[in-house]
């Protein structure tokens, strides 16, 4: 198995059947998920200086890492989820 990180785009507040909606993803992934967190709050630091990070849109707000077979695995294991704006799936490397 190869470990894998999915990173979830967008915020909006959630709605209750939203949160069930998650908490049911995440039950349904629970035998591939090694850990899961949520950002409520960042700062991008830059040669420009450093600012803070709204929660929007665009934002990155929460990530996943998950055990699969390969890319193609996770990315399905990833359309799954319930998305806000995106997710994107990356495979990890430790060393």
């Amino acid at each position: 198995m190869k470990k894998f990180m999915t990173l979830h785009y967008g915020f909006e507040k959630p709605t209750a059947e939203e949160m069930g909606a998650w908490n049911k993803w995440f039950e349904s992934i629970a035998d591939k998920m090694e850990s899961r967190g949520h950002f409520p709050r960042g700062r991008e630091i830059s040669h420009d200086g450093t600012k803070e990070l709204p929660m929007a849109k665009d934002s990155i707000t929460g990530f996943c890492v998950i055990n699969a077979e390969n890319l193609d695995e996770a990315e399905k294991i990833a359309q799954s989820c319930p998305i806000i704006a995106s997710t994107r799936v990356y495979e990890m490397m430790t060393g």
